[in-house]
């Protein structure tokens, strides 16, 4: 080969990786398309709908970057008997091929020791004063997570957020990319609808509300240092948001959620919007490479396998037929026709 031709290639394969490189740099620091930016299933990053990475650069090889599992939770039967299952689909799903699960805590905001002690790891952390949820006892979570990053020796760098709720289906990959935290979009977390209230909190100065993703505190996976900085102030702009009946009036059960996206908008943290992260039944009606079901909403359906949301069916789970107590065992199957997912 000449030296001009080999000159010729050496610049057109500098020219493909700076390209390559301005891609990833605008993916992940434009704030501007950044609500596209998304992690696919095979770890990957790409832009939906607009631009979508080289294959090549989809599939970069990483060292390992463990996460540490924490959830929060009370001593009531309803929350003990969903952690039960979680930690165990947990130890079913840590050390498979494409896992990067490490240390698992259940923070336990009840001030006192109850009898699962002994079975799955746990940290106690106080309640919040009496009186100071006013009873959404959501309330708790953050004021949990800022006594325990006080007070938890933890050797991951990473921290995913969890609740008891949460299945794990496939092994979870850390979807994190250095300062930017991954996390599931809800559809139902609207900035961009609330700026009104949501300006009480979040001040025109510190930019656009679209700022704030549309998350809520989880499933996330961020670094144990970001999340340190943005507990206080997600524990703080939950009970002003709740102090505020206006803002309490409309978020209702999501407020806490609002809550962490601005606290993390505060901080200037931009989450990576992961779609597969988690599935919801009955809506997403396969499992397919998603890691996560969360088993919130009812399912209800007749016995054509036909859904009847918002009437009880003929069969039916619905996590809150079960508050004083775990499922019976040997819960009935669902009839043919009901999607995968439930």
């Amino acid at each position: 080969m000449g030296s001009a031709s080999l000159l010729l290639l050496i610049t057109l394969v500098l020219g493909v990786c700076f390209a390559t490189y301005n891609l990833v740099t605008m993916v992940m620091h434009n704030r501007s398309i950044s609500k596209l930016a998304i992690y696919n299933s095979d770890g990957g990053i790409f832009v939906d709908p607009i631009i979508e990475m080289p294959e090549s650069v989809r599939k970069l090889k990483r060292a390992k970057m463990p996460f540490h599992v924490a959830l929060t939770a009370t001593d009531a039967p309803y929350s003990k008997w969903q952690c039960r299952i979680m930690y165990y689909w947990y130890k079913k799903q840590k050390d498979l091929p494409g896992s990067e699960m490490g240390g698992f805590t259940r923070i336990l905001h009840s001030g006192n020791p109850d009898n699962l002690m002994n079975e799955i790891p746990t940290v106690i952390v106080d309640p919040l004063p009496a009186g100071l949820d006013r009873g959404y006892i959501v309330l708790n979570r953050p004021w949990a997570f800022v006594q325990w990053l006080e007070k938890a020796t933890i050797e991951e760098e990473y921290v995913l957020m969890a609740e008891p709720d949460h299945i794990f289906v496939t092994p979870l990959p850390n979807l994190a990319h250095g300062g930017y935290p991954a996390a599931f979009p809800f559809f139902y977390i609207k900035p961009d609808q609330n700026e009104k209230l949501l300006r009480k909190f979040f001040p025109e100065e510190m930019g656009p509300v679209t700022n704030i993703d549309p998350i809520g505190n989880s499933p996330v996976i961020i670094k144990k240092e970001l999340l340190e900085k943005i507990a206080p102030t997600w524990m703080n702009v939950s009970l002003k948001m709740k102090d505020d009946p206006e803002t309490d009036k409309t978020f209702g059960w999501v407020l806490e959620m609002y809550a962490y996206a601005v606290a993390s908008a505060l901080h200037g943290v931009q989450h990576i919007l992961q779609k597969d992260f988690m599935l919801q039944p009955p809506w997403d009606l396969e499992i397919g490479k998603k890691y996560i079901i969360h088993y919130t909403y009812g399912c209800d359906y007749n016995m054509k396998g036909e859904l009847t949301y918002g009437k009880i069916g003929e069969w039916r789970f619905d996590k809150r037929s079960f508050l004083r107590g775990p499922p019976p065992r040997n819960l009935p199957l669902p009839p043919p026709g009901v999607p995968e997912s439930v």
